[in-house]
């Protein structure tokens, strides 16, 4: 795995906020830059704040509470990169895929829940399930999944296959408004027989009597 990668656990709170988008690491990003900050002012700019031994002491712990959460960031980052690949159970959007090339539709939906139960911002499944969407003709719930996609920064490898999506579904929600415009038409034209037909028979009653 790319350094990089480790370089955000250097900062507690910002590997699971930058890699996951989980929100709940906030605070832990934010008290942290705040103690450390703390630290230096009463440290080094205005010692004077707080008692010396006290500001030792808060340094020392804070010292020793960012080095636990380090070294438990390095174990659990393979897990934030990758779930799918670290999580015990096997990865089933092999089979995903598969049912959705069959055309099983509710068998690949069902498959891509439980993939996305464990990793819910990867790119292969949501694209694939978008599609599912589109070919179920639920086109508005597949434009709201690719608007979501496409906010992914993980996604930005996929920009290809994201186009290529939306471009599908633009022609399904054309092809559909074309059939509604017909039906309604054909719709239209039945009634207006239903009323020419009835006039015809109101006519032929009147002459008959």
């Amino acid at each position: 795995m790319d350094t990089r990668y480790y370089l955000t656990c250097l900062w507690p709170g910002l590997p699971e906020l930058w890699w996951r988008g989980r929100l709940s690491a906030l605070p832990t990003a934010i008290a942290f830059a705040v103690a450390v900050n703390v630290i230096l002012i009463t440290r080094y700019l205005y010692p004077e704040w707080l008692p010396r031994g006290l500001v030792s002491m808060a340094f020392w712990v804070g010292l020793i509470v960012w080095g636990f959460s380090v070294y438990r960031c390095i174990g659990e980052l393979p897990t934030l990169l990758a779930p799918r690949r670290a999580d015990d159970h096997p990865d089933q959007f092999p089979e995903a895929r598969t049912a959705y090339l069959r055309g099983n539709w509710t068998a690949a939906e069902g498959l891509l829940s439980d993939v996305l139960a464990i990793e819910p911002r990867d790119p292969p499944a949501l694209l694939l399930l978008a599609g599912i969407y589109r070919h179920t003709d639920r086109l508005e719930a597949a434009e709201l999944l690719l608007q979501e996609i496409v906010r992914l920064e993980v996604a930005d490898s996929w920009g290809l296959e994201v186009e290529a999506e939306i471009r599908r579904l633009q022609r399904a929600v054309i092809q559909s408004k074309e059939s509604e415009e017909k039906s309604d038409t054909g719709n239209q034209k039945s009634d207006n027989d239903t009323q020419n037909d009835a006039a015809d028979m109101t006519a032929r009653t009147k002459k008959a009597a």
